[in-house]
């Protein structure tokens, strides 16, 4: 592993460390349930910075360069597990008692890698610049697919959740306009579908609007990271960890290892964009999930857990994907 990527860790690490003190401390508050820092924080990210930074990237996204044969190499198996964890997680939600929005956040932590902090400098340091550029085409339809399909699949869940529960009874075609509805609302999906009508115009975005946007955007990476740290210390681990180790698992291996097969196999990528393909997946968890847990007040410790694992996990996962891919024709 370069010397790069071993200081973006450690820096992501310590800027997590940072979250983690500032929370048990309690310098944001003291963390009641009327005053939860770590909410107050991942609804700024939410509804605020990472709209602003989807809306960007959709209204600026070049649909034409966009290698469409490997980004199916890579996106196939990637939503292949994403509804795998999400159907069996469904089917463990009634007997778990947990929330109707679990299976959707397991779903996307198993698949949401930290692409873009710990990916970008890492596909720089590993690969040529064709390496680079595949990283980052990859980049720009990584969050607008994988959580625009868990909100759809979550919305539902609760709609279906609210109908059984008696709190409101409405029938198969008010559920349907309930759910999307609040898809088409939710603030990740609606900058995605602002930012789409708005590239398809042609016009571009004003440099007043682009560089609002930009300042906007920078921000969810260190706000996400010190949500890590509020995330440990106002909620911690305890009770946790074997659902997030078996989380962390399933990005770390399993979903580089469906990438593999499928790519080489399926697609016959050899060389340099299969490499890309699986290190992009053996990415440790990205924070998305952990906001997206945040919204809707499900597996906050689990979901923080699992993300600090594969994070800490990542290096040698690293090394394995590394020495399968030499081994590879």
């Amino acid at each position: 592993m370069s010397e790069a990527v071993v200081y973006k860790l450690l820096a992501i690490l310590v800027i997590v460390c940072l979250g983690w003190g500032a929370g048990r401390m309690r310098w944001l508050g003291a963390g009641n349930d009327s005053s939860d820092p770590a909410r107050v924080l991942g609804n700024a990210a939410l509804y605020v910075f990472i709209p602003a930074l989807l809306l960007r990237t959709t209204a600026r996204l070049d649909f034409d360069s966009l290698p469409a044969r490997t980004l199916v190499a890579y996106f196939a198996p990637a939503l292949a597990l994403l509804l795998a964890v999400y159907l069996w997680q469904h089917r463990r939600a009634a007997m778990a008692r947990v929330g109707a929005a679990a299976p959707g956040v397991r779903a996307l932590a198993a698949t949401f890698g930290n692409t873009v902090q710990l990916g970008i400098p890492l596909a720089a340091a590993l690969f040529d610049e064709s390496g680079l550029a595949l990283h980052i085409a990859l980049i720009s339809v990584h969050a607008l697919l994988l959580v625009s399909i868990v909100t759809l699949l979550t919305e539902l869940d609760l709609a279906r959740a609210a109908q059984v529960d008696g709190r409101t009874r409405m029938g198969l075609l008010a559920t349907l306009g309930t759910t999307v509805r609040n898809t088409l609302l939710h603030p990740v999906l609606l900058p995605v579908l602002i930012g789409l009508a708005w590239n398809a115009t042609g016009v571009g975005l004003h440099p007043v609007v682009d560089e609002t946007l930009l300042v906007l955007g920078s921000a969810v990476v260190p706000v996400c990271l010190v949500l890590i740290g509020l995330s440990l210390a106002y909620y911690g681990v305890r009770g946790h960890l074997r659902g997030a180790a078996a989380i962390a698992a399933a990005k770390l291996v399993v979903l580089p290892t469906l990438v593999l097969l499928v790519a080489h196999f399926g697609f016959a990528l050899s060389g340099t964009p299969l490499a890309v393909l699986v290190v992009m997946a053996a990415l440790p968890i990205g924070s998305n999930p952990l906001v997206f847990a945040q919204r809707y007040a499900t597996l906050q410790s689990e979901t923080t857990a699992a993300i600090v694992l594969s994070t800490l996990a990542f290096p040698a996962a690293l090394a394995l994907w590394l020495a399968v891919l030499a081994r590879m024709p």
